[in-house]
């Protein structure tokens, strides 16, 4: 299996664009993924031609290109990252969808895995969790789209009491 870390951003954005042309078609033509990513045929060759040596697409010339069984698994990774990522921007910091996806696309070749987890964790507390009562639009959400006075923190410790005693 070639190590996560061996992989360079470009060519996991290679094996992102193969499995989600492959979900919609089967299988990817070098040119499918050409205006996927946006880049030139010469310049897929290559990657193909680097991904099929390290065994993670099956790749010849002008035939469909799949992913092999190790392939897929790191394609699904990066996937589930991506998607981790753009969910939490979305639904927790409250970013919009196209700014989302372009971030989550540079953060999910660095962010390690552990901290992916924990914010798709937080993501699911705030979505899920009954007594959170957390929104984009309260708290945070709200400070980032108004700011915030001395009023509104003497109201929002109103609304805390325990915690106003404590302090």
């Amino acid at each position: 299996m070639v190590p996560k870390d061996k992989l360079t951003a470009s060519q996991e954005d290679y094996l992102e664009a193969i499995y989600h042309i492959s979900a919609k078609k089967m299988a990817a033509r070098a040119k499918d993924i050409s205006m996927y990513l946006d880049v030139r045929a010469s310049s897929v060759t290559g990657a193909l031609r680097t991904l099929g040596k390290m065994g993670l697409v099956n790749y010849a010339p002008y035939d469909l290109i799949t992913l092999t069984e190790e392939g897929r698994f790191f394609a699904e990774e990066i996937v589930r990252r991506h998607q981790a990522l753009e969910n939490f921007l979305v639904n927790v910091l409250g970013v919009e969808s196209k700014e989302a996806d372009e971030a989550a696309c540079r953060m999910e070749h660095s962010v390690p895995k552990e901290i992916v987890d924990r914010f798709v964790k937080y993501s699911e507390y705030v979505e899920k969790c009954p007594k959170g009562g957390i929104t984009w639009n309260s708290g945070f959400g709200y400070y980032c789209k108004h700011g915030c006075t001395e009023e509104d923190c003497e109201r929002c410790m109103d609304d805390f009491p325990a915690k106003k005693d404590s302090d």
